[in-house]
């Protein structure tokens, strides 16, 4: 007999998924039944908690561009992944979590029975599109609306539940994959007028969010048509690594928002505009951007921030449609944006005086390690990074200290990035406290044997909270939790380990050295 489990998984081989991250657990039996059955066509990560199996999932999709699939047990291996499932909603990624159920007999009882929660898909529809599957006849219909709601406008997690009893029922064969949602059609009747209010512009500034990853080509030739700075926020940063046009720092820096200030067309595209990028410290003050065109897929957004010209459209397609309508115009882009980096890195000294040695560190890593995968959790030198710093590849930079804000996010999307592009160096850039989160995907790692090395910001304890809370004039309180030692830690998990100082050049003589499988660098904070 083929079960619903086993037609599951080929369901997801048919609509090109090839690894699956996931936990094994009695209400899952019949999707692993699957995945043997699958053989060779897809392959299995086993993490060390839940909550990574969707951090990989997540870190997996930013990478390959493809949905990311996790698979966990109903009750606590559903809760336990909905931070990650929160995380790729922020940061618009494509993931896919199937959960079991329990018997569909039992649901809504209160019987206490293992793992049983009062109504577990309308939990996950607060976040996300949720579905059941109650006949075996429609799994391909559910397995095409999951993955149309996961690719379809902006992208997202979608979650599919299998009562245990329905995961192990008869299945007949799936009908193919439907081709998937329609493309966000291209307002072409309004071409004429966008181009038209473009090249009549003088200073022309472009905002560029995480929408434009893939369309990085388009929009360096969409820049240098209207010789216009190139904003990049943190889900942005790899495109136009070292361009003259490039602005990679943030618009929340006063540099960065009066040049924004000074533009007479803001072209705004694929960013949401939110305070993580555009008002860090909470302060206020960016400027009017009512004026502005603004592309973005989703039409929640457009309807989020008043803009003089709302496009909806997928931001790759529309630049490139843009482009042959457009003039070639000469508007001192290239001056204004280098006067732009250079306040902007002028600044960061006066906002905290220790950034710039935490942004050391990062340029550190990208220039000991060209055209790596550099994953950052929520500590110090990201923060630092994502005010001002300028990455060397395309999707390449990527964190959890934006948006949601997951803490312990960087190892387990770590692994998933190592896996999307094998060969290609990956560093998790994590602090003590974070790592603390997710210790166990070291070992995932090691198990994979995948090329990541684990930089540890040791600063023993939640210092970047202890000094929000020093500038609250509030009493620091429970930010020194103690430290791992890191060098026993590394021993434990069977990595090699070594321990540095700030100073950029050991750093840089560390990461240089050859490595097979993952490392742990411990960089010790004064």
């Amino acid at each position: 007999m083929t079960t619903v489990g086993i037609r599951l998984v080929e369901g997801l081989v048919a609509r090109g998924v090839e690894v699956v991250f996931g936990i094994p657990g009695v209400h899952t039996l019949e999707l692993y039944r699957g995945l043997s059955a699958a053989g060779d066509k897809i392959r299995h990560v086993t993490p060390r908690h839940e909550q990574g199996a969707g951090f990989m999932a997540d870190g997996y999709a930013r990478v390959s561009g493809k949905p990311g699939v996790a698979f966990v047990i109903t009750g606590p291996g559903l809760t336990n992944t909905l931070t990650a499932m929160a995380q790729a909603r922020a940061d618009s990624i494509p993931m896919l979590v199937v959960s079991g159920l329990g018997r569909s007999d039992t649901l809504g009882k209160g019987w206490g029975r293992l793992h049983e929660l009062p109504d577990q898909g309308a939990m996950v529809q607060t976040l996300c599109h949720s579905e059941t599957v109650t006949d075996p006849k429609k799994l391909g219909e559910v397995l095409d609306r999951a993955f149309a709601a996961m690719t379809s406008g902006r992208p997202g997690p979608a979650h599919i539940q299998i009562s245990t009893n329905m995961m192990g029922a008869a299945c007949p064969e799936l009908p193919p994959p439907s081709m998937g949602g329609a493309a966000v059609p291209l307002p072409l009747g309004r071409l004429r007028g966008i181009a038209q209010t473009l090249n009549n512009a003088e200073r022309v500034v472009i905002l560029a969010g995480g929408g434009v990853r893939r369309a990085e080509a388009q929009l360096q030739k969409l820049a240098e048509m209207l010789d216009a700075p190139v904003v990049l926020t943190a889900n942005a940063r790899g495109a136009m690594h070292d361009h003259r046009l490039c602005v990679p720092a943030s618009p929340s820096l006063p540099s960065v928002r009066k040049l924004i200030a000074a533009a007479d067309q803001v072209l705004a595209i694929g960013t949401e505009l939110g305070p993580t990028d555009y008002d860090v410290y909470a302060k206020g003050g960016l400027p009017d951007l009512s004026g502005m065109i603004r592309i973005d897929i989703c039409a929640d957004q457009l309807a989020r921030h008043p803009a003089k010209m709302p496009i909806k459209a997928d931001a790759g397609p529309m630049m490139a449609a843009l482009l042959p309508n457009l003039l070639p115009a000469n508007r001192d882009g290239a001056a204004r944006a280098d006067a732009t980096r250079e306040a902007a890195r002028a600044e960061l000294p006066g906002l905290y005086a220790h950034l710039p040695e935490q942004l050391d560190i990062v340029e550190t890593i990208r220039d000991a390690m060209p055209g790596a995968i550099i994953v950052g959790d929520s500590t110090q030198p990201v923060y630092a990074a994502n005010l001002y710093y300028d990455h060397d590849r395309p999707g390449g930079w990527f964190n959890a200290a934006t948006g949601y804000g997951a803490l312990g996010y960087a190892p387990g999307a770590a692994v998933g990035a190592a896996i999307a592009a094998p060969g290609v160096p990956v560093v998790c850039l994590i602090g003590d406290g974070g790592l603390q989160f997710s210790p166990g995907e070291v070992r995932t790692a090691l198990d994979e044997q995948l090329p990541i090395t684990f930089i540890v910001w040791n600063n023993s304890g939640f210092r970047e909270i202890a000094e929000a809370m020093r500038e609250a004039k509030v009493p620091v309180l429970g930010c020194d939790p103690s430290p791992l030692d890191m060098k026993h830690f590394a021993m434990a998990c069977d990595v090699p380990f070594a321990s540095v100082s700030q100073d950029p050049d050991e750093l840089a003589d560390i990461l240089t050295a050859p490595m097979d499988g993952p490392r742990l660098l411990e960089v010790q904070v004064r």
